[in-house]
Parts: C-alpha cells; structure tokens; sequence
C-alpha cells in the first residue's frame, strides 16, 4: 500500500514539474502587426525581430500579392495563399535590425505598387 501511494505521490509530482515547464517559455509571444494594404502606401512600419507584418489584401486574393524587399538580411516577404479552406494573408517577417523598403505589386491590373519602410528593431 505505501509503496502504490508513492509511486502516485511521484506521477503527481513529475505531473507537476512537467505542466510548469510548458508554461514557461525562454522566448516572448509577438503578436503580428496587422495593416490594409491600401494604407501602407509610404508608411513606415515599425516590427522587432520575429514580428510579421500580416497584409490584409481587402476584397483581392491573398495570392495576387507579390513583394521585393530590398535587403533581405533585414526582412523577408511571404506570399499569401489558400490551403484546405484556410487563408493566410502575405506578410512581411522582421529577420534583424534595421531598415528596408518593401515594394508590393499586385498581378491584377491597373492596381499601382506599394512602397514602404519597415524599420526592425530588438
């Protein structure tokens, strides 16, 4: 009987230990920044390292957005796409500090480029 109550009283414990461990966490949630793309129009937006800049493309697809960041090493442009009834807007993903301008272009016609700054800080 004893030995069962602390074979218990131990699951209980390392229970315990194991559910605090999840909760912590070495690297803070970043919420995304969300934007229209019709209102980037020569802004400058400012994100941290891991940040996302999510492009909300209105009435357009998610996919008929292209983008040119001019330095790379600063941040990247993800594409927005459609996948199994889920949509996922394009984006801009703060990789280091620093400034960049980011062109987006959009494949259906008549619709002019967006030119912005992102400025990525820590």
């Amino acid at each position: 009987m004893k030995i069962s109550k602390l074979i218990g009283v131990a699951a209980a414990v390392t229970l315990a230990f194991s559910l605090s461990a999840c909760a912590q966490s070495n690297s803070p949630v970043i919420a995304p920044v969300t934007m229209d793309a019709g209102d980037l129009q020569g802004e400058t937006v400012e994100l941290v390292v891991g940040q996302v800049l999510n492009i909300n493309t209105g009435d357009l697809a998610v996919d008929s957005y292209s983008g040119e960041v001019a330095d790379t090493s600063v941040a990247e442009f993800t594409k927005g796409y459609e996948k199994d009834g889920a949509t996922f807007n394009p984006g801009v993903k703060a990789l280091a500090d620093g400034a960049t301008t980011v062109v987006l272009s959009n494949s259906d016609g008549g619709i002019e480029d967006i030119t912005f700054t992102v400025e990525v800080g820590k």
